[in-house]
């Protein structure tokens, strides 16, 4: 197909997932060199950029919601998308539309000439060309995977923030938390703040920071948290906010996760002020889906995205804290480049029953390779693999009691499905 038939946005997605010939293909040439034909690689926004292995997503929303409480126009850049494609990019709170998109896509095609694009590195400019046209004041953006050579490391951003650092995608960013800290540090920039949330951080960040000259701040060293009931603290300095909630994403790492946004805009302070009472606001309403979501009713029903062994170490820790009287049973569907094993593990002595299933994309695991990876983790497997999620899900559904909890986890495909899955039922 080529771009002149291009009129739907599912038509525009399915021709640029053709452009490349890997999905994946780490570099900032190409994007520049679309970037400075649009006039868009200094653009009018200020930004904020966050990567991690975890957490960045919440970072940002918690980020992009306190902005918006303060009056700011704000964009957001996200990935990936659980439903649709227009997630990925927000402009005050709400997703792009498909005419935007598509308008967007058109200019970057007319601008790309033989330039090969990735899919992300599409959507990447994308967001910054909409971003540019909708004059927001700030952009917040969420790094694909790394952070040297992602395509949003391609503009300069203000402030730089590096939530956690642990062992994902190592067939691009190395096999050690010293060599994927490595390329997450590259989002840092010489003359700006960046901010470090990691509580154990790889010693490659500060030694980045220090040879670029960029201001590090890192948690428990130079911003901390002090937690009081119902109420929780941030410090950086001679600067302080007391009483503040606890945010609405759940979790106990979601306070590392704010203590970072609330030092990178303590940063920005000068330029985009705000109040207590935004910084209250912005916490009780940054929700992101598939972050511990808790459906409503009963049984109990988790949905939660974690897909390597630091974000499922975090859901593990989050469900013991959420007491039920009955079993847990688990939906897991992953990635089959993913270390299944390792997530498993410290999910293992907290779910009482598993539903493995096959993702149907070119990187999904299938059923039986799930059932290989409990086995090799040591859990006893009582129930078959499933065709897919929506009947592994079923099946967990019919087996649960009202006083048991259903988690459903292992990659943004497994959540996805299940939450496209409710909106049509």
């Amino acid at each position: 197909m080529n771009r002149q038939k291009a009129r739907t946005l599912s038509d525009w997605l399915a021709w640029i997932e053709t452009l490349h010939p890997r999905t994946i293909e780490l570099g900032l040439e190409r994007v520049h060199a679309v970037l400075d034909a649009m006039g868009l690689r200094r653009p009018a926004f200020a930004a904020i950029t966050i990567t991690g292995t975890n957490g960045k997503g919440s970072t940002t929303v918690m980020c992009e919601t306190i902005l918006r409480h303060a009056g700011y126009r704000v964009g957001a850049y996200t990935s990936p998308h659980l439903i649709v494609y227009n997630e990925r990019i927000r402009i005050d709170g709400r997703n792009v539309s498909d005419d935007d998109l598509c308008a967007a896509f058109e200019r970057i095609e007319a601008a790309r000439g033989t330039v090969p694009l990735t899919y992300f590195e599409f959507g990447t400019i994308a967001a910054f060309d909409l971003f540019q046209a909708a004059k927001i004041d700030i952009a917040v953006l969420e790094v694909g995977m790394g952070g040297r050579l992602d395509a949003v490391n391609a503009i300069d951003s203000d402030v730089s923030i590096v939530t956690a650092v642990d062992i994902d995608h190592t067939a691009w960013l190395g096999h050690t938390r010293e060599a994927i800290g490595h390329e997450k540090a590259g989002i840092l920039r010489a003359g700006r703040p960046a901010i470090c949330g990691d509580p154990n951080p790889p010693a490659i960040i500060a030694a980045e920071a220090a040879r670029i000259g960029s201001k590090l701040l890192q948690y428990n060293q130079d911003f901390f948290v002090e937690r009081s009931g119902t109420e929780w603290t941030w410090r950086c300095g001679e600067r302080l906010r007391a009483g503040l909630p606890y945010p609405s994403l759940r979790g106990d790492y979601q306070l590392f996760n704010a203590a970072c946004a609330l030092t990178a805009l303590d940063r920005l302070v000068d330029r985009f002020p705000v109040t207590q009472a935004d910084v209250r606001e912005g916490l009780i309403s940054g929700v992101i889906p598939g972050r511990f979501q808790v459906l409503p009713g009963r049984p109990v029903r988790v949905l939660d995205v974690a897909h390597n062994a630091q974000a499922a170490r975090s859901l593990a820790a989050t469900l013991k804290q959420q007491r039920i009287e009955g079993r847990t049973l688990g939906v897991i569907g992953m990635l089959k480049d993913k270390d299944i094993v390792s997530v498993i593990g410290p999910l293992a002595g907290v779910v009482d029953r598993w539903y493995p299933a096959t993702l149907h994309t070119p990187r999904g695991a299938t059923a039986v390779q799930l059932i290989e990876s409990l086995v090799a983790a040591g859990v006893p497997v009582s129930a078959p693999g499933y065709e897919d999620v929506h009947q592994a899900y079923a099946a967990a559904q019919r087996d649960a009691t009202e006083a048991d909890r259903l988690v459903v986890f292992g990659s943004f495909h497994t959540v996805g499905d299940i939450l496209a899955g409710l909106g049509k039922a």
